[in-house]
């Protein structure tokens, strides 16, 4: 018998080997990764809003079009596992931060909870407290610190 048959996929692979459902299940659906940030060109600092992206549904906290999103926010960005490595931007609650830190996976996140809703109950979700993105908006005008 296998060491690791009966544990969760996400403790005994590397982000690397999961499979393309294992990697998407990983999102907890906080959104917190769909807020419009600002990077400040002299310094390289990144900066969080509180407006969402054009394509989040504010009330799921998901993607309105996941599968064609970069046709229409062409700066979206696709998470890989190399690419989790290196963006400061991602939130200290993501799954994805998490495990390539070496961490678990908190008891809120949807895969220990088998709860869908269980990250908008923990109130690490967006849920509630963004805006959506409108044409014209100064994003300096909402930048949040509780964001990343």
């Amino acid at each position: 018998m296998s060491e690791t048959k009966g544990l969760a996929f996400w403790k005994h692979k590397t982000l690397e080997e999961m499979t393309q459902a294992e990697w998407e299940s990983l999102c907890d659906g906080c959104a917190k990764c769909c807020m419009n940030k600002i990077e400040d060109a002299d310094t390289g600092e990144i900066f969080a809003t509180r407006v969402a992206c054009q394509l989040l549904d504010l009330k799921s906290c998901r993607c309105s079009d996941y599968a064609r999103r970069q046709q229409f926010v062409p700066d979206c960005r696709r998470l890989t596992p190399a690419l989790v490595r290196t963006l400061v931007w991602l939130p200290r609650t993501c799954a994805y931060r998490l495990l390539a830190e070496g961490r678990d996976l908190p008891r809120w996140h949807p895969l220990i909870s088998d709860d869908p809703d269980s990250v908008h109950k923990a109130g690490v979700s967006v849920r509630g407290k963004v805006i959506a993105e409108r044409e014209g908006m100064d994003l300096e005008d909402f930048i949040v610190d509780w964001l990343l």
